[in-house]
């Protein structure tokens, strides 16, 4: 899966309420022009989402979010973008009608809680699965979560998640685990879970981090969310230290410049 140090996963949502850049590529065309120029930028998956997952917002029902998704997956197919494409969905409908349109990956951020098929649909289609730790659903995600020790705790919880997709048939070869930054977390908690990022390395899949322009970073700099481009690259840095190696942003030429700086020596050795 990883051909080089490191992947940029370049985001792409088809909603109108999603944190940073909810409805700026609402629309089809616009959505497939903009995964065009994140494949000029550089971006190594193009992530296609069409639900917002920011704290507070209510799910979509799946045939909404798949009339959403499906003509930007198929647009990007039919052009021979030479990437693969990722559908961002908790939905094991979605899923299957993205991996029938030409999809390579699911990136689910309830890692099969809300939906209990999509194991089987990921294995059934032998596709990369990105399994997100969160509690709940994005609209209740953020009251009052609790841990003991955060990293230990998602690290805990992620080997069930992945227990799950293995039992139903999936490639552990092909399971990638995302901590979940800013899913059912506080600010300590997202800060303590950067510097935890290597509990999380060493459970034997490839690690995923989305860290691009959360909330935490802002707690961290008092920066709003268009001035957070440096706290995330700060951010990045870190958690590529700690074992992270796919990185999923908005801003994917600074991310993928500010990647090759950072492993340069490694590359050279």
């Amino acid at each position: 899966m990883l051909e080089k140090p490191y992947l940029v996963m370049g985001i792409v949502n088809v909603t109108g309420d999603s944190f940073y850049d909810g409805g700026r590529y609402a629309g089809t065309e616009a959505a497939v022009g903009h995964a065009l120029r994140l494949i000029d930028d550089g971006a190594d998956v193009i992530d296609i989402g069409g639900s917002s997952s920011r704290p507070g917002a209510k799910l979509l029902p799946a045939g909404d979010e798949t009339a959403r998704v499906l003509p930007v997956i198929e647009g990007l197919i039919k052009r021979g973008i030479g990437v693969p494409v990722s559908v961002d969905t908790t939905w094991a409908a979605v899923a299957q009608s993205a991996l029938g349109a030409g999809a390579e990956w699911v990136n689910d951020i309830s890692a099969g809680r809300i939906d209990p098929d999509m194991p089987d649909v990921a294995a059934r289609a032998g596709c990369t699965v990105v399994l997100t730790h969160s509690r709940k659903t994005p609209e209740t995600m953020q009251d009052d979560p609790q841990y003991g020790d955060v990293a230990e705790d998602v690290a805990g919880e992620l080997m069930q998640s992945a227990g799950n997709f293995l039992s139903a048939g999936v490639d552990g070869g092909k399971i990638i685990l995302d901590p979940g930054f800013g899913f059912a977390k506080g600010v300590s908690h997202n800060i303590a879970l950067l510097r935890g990022i290597n509990r999380i390395a060493c459970l034997g899949y490839h690690v995923m981090v989305g860290l691009s322009r959360k909330s935490f970073i802002g707690a961290i700099t008092g920066r709003g969310v268009e001035e957070r481009l440096p706290g995330t690259l700060a951010a990045t840095a870190v958690a590529y230290q700690m074992g992270a190696r796919i990185f999923r942003v908005h801003d994917v030429k600074e991310t993928v410049d500010f990647l090759k700086v950072l492993v340069f020596d490694n590359e050279k050795k």
